[in-house]
């Protein structure tokens, strides 16, 4: 499933085929499209939301591009504003600044721009924006009209990733389109590759823009899928991972009314070619770091479990990942501390290794202290790998990082879990989360030195 998130399908290039590309775009396996409402070269963005009306997998924006912001009048405003209103408009948009060509003055950009998230805050719709060589002004404008309120996204983006990271603190997504595809835009690429999973769309913004291989060929959202590709690529996922991730971006932030595959809780789920099985959401820790606070979302899975799930329930759901790919590795990581539940553990892993599949544990290290006596040597015929969550360089850290019932006796706790493991267990890694002002170095020589494992960083904004 692909969700192209910014398409002019209804600019005078498609004029006579609109149904042609949108049957492309379909074979393709676009599975919904964003039609950007603007009003170009005369053309009325009523006619985009017409089309909207028209398909049930397209939805509409409206709006006044910069390089048209002069000619917003009252009139045509209200008369945006009335479009907005309609069921198939799902964001005010595209508006923003423009002075690379500066077809309209920057004075009047910037007060339309202004006009335009009042309205977008009036009618609770997200904005989708258009910047270029205008990203201070367009920060101070965002910053003074509290356009964070309602968010949106940065559609093409072309920025640097500091003001990426900026705008992602402020509400807004990026999106990223064809341009990534193109030689000589590494600097962009490197900042593709690292923003969090779920600040990220993919749009064409056909007609323009075609991916690689199509370069210098008019765009339509049957390409997304290359974008999509190199995305995956840039970020060391797969285009499953890629699809999956983008689509529930879209239908979060614009609201759309549709039904994703990914929408039900999830016992096992994939991300590469490993499989990850979601066993608990019960909890030793509350780490203040931990995304579900906010969400249960992993690179789009929904982990949020509507009960726990028994081992024939767990057996089922691994046969069937095993029908469709071949896995990698069989990874004990959920939104929860899989140790809670040993006995189930041991059951899968000893199945697991019966089928000849990789098996690793990812914890939170206190397994012996929950349970009053060393687990490890119960586990360790059952792992080829395992990874700890140290989090801190010393007790007072830990526990204000990863509150828990067994206050600072925790985290001599996990130290000792990791010296066991490294005992029996022939892959031990132990990871930090890298927030801010947490001394890294000194937990790397920890971890490194005193335990002698394997080390390893884990962003402070990605799961």
């Amino acid at each position: 499933m692909l969700i192209d998130t910014h398409a002019h399908i209804s600019f005078p290039d498609y004029e006579g085929e609109e149904e042609v590309v949108l049957d492309r775009a379909r074979a393709a396996g676009v599975a919904y499209l964003i039609n950007v409402g603007l009003t170009e070269k005369g053309r009325d963005p009523a006619t985009a939301v017409a089309l909207a009306h028209k398909h049930p997998f397209v939805f509409a924006t409206v709006g006044i591009h910069p390089h048209d912001a002069a000619t917003a009048t009252p009139e045509a405003m209200a008369h945006i504003e009335k479009l907005a209103a309609d069921e198939r408009v799902v964001a005010i948009g595209e508006v923003g600044l423009d002075f690379f060509y500066e077809h309209s003055p920057k004075e009047i950009q910037k007060e339309c721009l202004r006009q335009f998230i009042r309205m977008a805050k009036r009618l609770k719709l997200p904005l989708v924006i258009h910047c270029r060589d205008a990203f201070d002004d367009l920060k101070k404008i965002f910053e003074e009209e509290e356009a964070k309120k309602v968010g949106g996204v940065l559609h093409c983006y072309t920025g640097d990733e500091t003001f990426a990271r900026w705008a992602i603190k402020n509400n807004f997504l990026i999106s990223f389109s064809g341009i990534i595809t193109f030689k000589k835009t590494e600097p962009l690429q490197k900042v593709a590759a690292v923003l969090p999973d779920d600040k990220i769309l993919i749009e064409t913004d056909c007609p323009f823009l075609s991916p690689e291989p199509f370069r210098g060929k008019k765009n339509e959202p049957a390409y997304i899928r290359y974008t999509a590709q190199k995305l995956a690529e840039l970020r060391g996922v797969t285009l499953e991972d890629i699809e999956r991730i983008t689509s529930r971006n879209a239908k979060e932030l614009f609201g759309l009314p549709i039904e994703l595959p990914d929408d039900k809780p999830k016992i096992a789920y994939r991300i590469r070619n490993n499989l990850y099985l979601n066993i608990t959401n019960q909890c030793t820790l509350a780490c203040v770091f931990c995304p579900k606070f906010d969400d249960w979302l992993v690179k789009g899975h929904f982990l949020q479990l509507d009960h726990e799930p028994t081992a024939e329930e767990i057996f089922k759901t691994v046969e069937g990942a095993m029908q469709s790919f071949s896995i990698h590795e069989l990874v004990f990581c959920g939104y929860g501390e899989s140790t809670l539940r040993l006995d189930l553990l041991k059951q899968v892993a000893s199945w697991a290794k019966e089928k000849k599949l990789r098996v690793r544990l990812d914890t939170e290290g206190l397994g012996n202290l929950v349970h009053g006596k060393n687990i490890v040597p119960e586990l360790a015929p059952l792992l080829d790998a395992i990874s700890v969550s140290l989090n801190a360089p010393d007790p007072k850290t830990y526990v204000k990082l990863c509150p828990n019932k067994f206050g600072e006796a925790a985290y001599p706790a996990v130290k000792e879990f990791i010296k066991e493991c490294k005992k029996l267990i022939p892959d031990v890694t132990a990871s930090v989360v890298a927030l801010p002002n947490l001394d890294i170095d000194l937990c790397r020589q920890i971890i490194e030195k005193e335990l002698g494992v394997t080390f390893r960083v884990r962003p402070y904004d990605e799961v």
